[in-house]
């Protein structure tokens, strides 16, 4: 699926991940909606792009704002009449005030809305949208770290990391939230999957303290492949570039 007949939204593609994905549905020839909070942001990265004559729209989204999220739904809808593709890609570490024993909730509450509650109130916002299109598809940009395989394996790194107790719970919890969206939308067509692009090379991940040997390009890749699914493609899945990651 791609070509300019396709409309695809990218949350919080000012920078990053999330602007790499935009980069990419675009020079696939889709219309892109380069969604973020901050308009000079937002602005700046739209003006990029078209500058290497892609056809990208700016679209101002808070995910954690009920009225900002129902804005864009409405903008969308009056300017284009549908939306293809919905990449959830907004999402917030919370810093470290994550550790079990000495937890901020306050900052655990702020993660959550962002990673769990945003996707949920953008996802249904579009809906209407999604359902006028001929193959929707919904691509949740999760972590590897929601992995509780991974995090349970002693011979994995992820086991031996410092606990967290908002954003690898949070990413579980999308996790699950991607397979009930799946089984709720498949009957019409929709496919829902979620990815975990990797330690990519990005402002978000710089303060984690690990290796990043990926670039944010390719961590991309693997949303735009899930994002430009057939008909019989995956719903319901957690993927990474090189296939299925285990629960």
């Amino acid at each position: 699926m791609n070509g300019t007949d396709t409309i695809a939204l990218v949350t919080g593609a000012n920078k990053g991940i999330g602007y790499e994905i935009a980069r990419q549905l675009g020079e696939l020839g889709m219309t892109v909606l380069l969604g973020a909070r901050d308009p000079g942001r937002r602005d700046e990265a739209t003006a990029k792009l078209r500058a290497d004559g892609l056809e990208v729209h700016p679209l101002t989204i808070d995910v954690t704002g009920e009225e900002s999220v129902r804005a864009a739904a409405q903008q969308v809808g009056e300017r284009f009449g549908r939306l293809d593709v919905l990449v959830n890609n907004a999402g917030i570490s919370g810093g470290t005030r994550q550790t079990p024993g000495s937890v901020d909730l306050g900052a655990v509450r702020e993660v959550f809305e962002t990673n769990v509650f945003g996707v949920i109130r953008v996802t249904d916002a579009m809906l209407p949208l999604l359902r006028r299109s001929q193959a929707g598809r919904i691509v949740n940009v999760g972590s590897g770290t929601a992995s509780m395989t991974h995090m349970t394996d002693p011979d994995h790194y992820f086991a031996r990391r410092q606990s967290v107790a908002g954003y690898p719970p949070s990413k579980a919890a999308l996790n699950m939230l991607t397979i009930q969206y799946a089984k709720e939308l498949r009957p019409l067509g929709i496919l829902v999957n979620a990815i975990a692009p990797g330690a990519c090379d990005t402002d978000f991940a710089r303060d984690l303290g690990m290796s990043l040997p990926r670039t944010a390009a390719q961590g991309a890749a693997v949303a735009v492949r899930l994002a430009t699914l057939g008909a019989d493609g995956p719903s319901g899945g957690f993927f990474a570039e090189d296939g299925p990651v285990p629960w």
